[in-house]
């Protein structure tokens, strides 16, 4: 009875030490409390090749302690973020050969003093935009970007299907665990210690998709505006569904002070996806009614063969030819608004 008595004890004594050390070090009551929100986007660090027109890439795909795709960084020295949705996060591809990488690689290589933190996560559409400024930048301490990139068109497609928008796990039970994983201490050592010394390995990935091609023809922006002239109930419906959303997106963007820059997007073979052109033009419409910087991608670039391994998804090659596009206009935006403000 002794024995089992010193056991009870010290198994109790062991039981309130970890709680204590859970409430003065985990993040169950500070700000970087991230809730059951951000589950499966935090602390990653996975091994992983891919094979992307005959060339083998193989890096680690990373996502830092607040959630972003690449290394830690101090949040109060982030001035421009990117939100896209698989198209921006490019989970297969090397982050320098990203979209991203690229552009950044083009500004430090132009000795122009911009970094562009990737906040893309797989699925999102104008609805998680939404939701990552309500449910995980606000728990960023220190976090206040003058200037957000959004990357829209492609997910915006379904617009009735709401769930890759929402980072929650739809039971209960693993609502609690995410809770767990997101706030603990040791859990958040634990990952820390696993990622550094035991990354996870992922599977090979080859995108050869020769397929994709057969019968190939590009629609660009002038074919596609004879294309999709007539517009029937379940297009103008669409639309005014996604204008909703676009307005909820301008309240996120005047409660946040931020700089809105809008970049339309593209599909394999150009503007053949009519829900895809609709998208664009009112996007257009949109920046134009709000005096908003836009780059209309789908209408002064023209993809080529072996830039996408699926309908959506650029290749290295691919991610470069948008990347050569955009940084220019990005530029000289960044040093026109360096100018004002001086």
């Amino acid at each position: 009875m002794k024995i089992l008595k010193i056991i009870y004890y010290n198994f109790l004594v062991f039981l309130v030490l970890i709680i204590l050390i859970e409430v003065f070090f985990g993040y169950w009551f500070k700000d970087e409390n991230f809730g059951i929100y951000m589950r499966k986007e935090r602390k990653i660090n996975w091994n992983t090749s891919s094979n992307f027109n005959g060339k083998e890439y193989i890096f680690s795909y990373k996502r830092n302690y607040w959630g972003f795709r690449g290394e830690d960084f101090d949040p109060k020295n982030v001035q421009v973020i990117f939100e896209g949705g698989s198209t921006g996060n490019q989970r297969f591809t090397p982050q320098k050969l990203t979209i991203v990488g690229s552009i950044n690689e083009k500004f430090r290589l132009s000795n122009i003093d911009i970094n562009i933190y990737n906040a893309s996560t797989d699925g999102k559409s104008v609805n998680g935009y939404i939701n990552d400024f309500n449910f995980w930048f606000s728990k960023i301490p220190n976090f206040n970007p003058r200037y957000v990139i959004f990357y829209i068109g492609i997910n915006e497609r379904n617009i009735d299907d709401p769930f890759l928008d929402y980072k929650i796990s739809q039971k209960k039970i693993d609502q609690i665990k995410d809770y767990i994983k997101n706030n603990s201490i040791f859990v958040d050592k634990f990952k820390f210690f696993k990622n550094k010394y035991f990354p996870k390995n992922t599977s090979a990935y080859d995108f050869n998709i020769s397929s994709l091609y057969d019968n190939f023809e590009y629609v660009d922006y002038k074919k596609a505006v004879i294309l999709h002239n007539d517009l029937d109930n379940e297009d103008l419906e669409f639309l005014n569904k996604f204008q909703n959303k676009l307005i909820k997106l301008k309240s996120i963007i005047e409660i946040n002070n931020i700089q809105p820059i809008f970049i339309t997007q593209l599909k394999y073979n150009g503007l053949e996806d009519k829900r895809l052109f609709l998208a664009n033009n009112q996007l257009k419409k949109f920046s134009n009614n709000n005096e908003y910087f836009l780059i209309p991608l789908d209408e002064i670039l023209k993809m080529e063969k072996n830039d996408f391994y699926d309908e959506i998804h650029t290749t290295p090659q691919g991610s470069e030819r948008i990347a050569n596009t955009i940084f220019p206009l990005l530029a000289n935006f960044f040093e026109n608004e360096k100018k004002s403000s001086q």
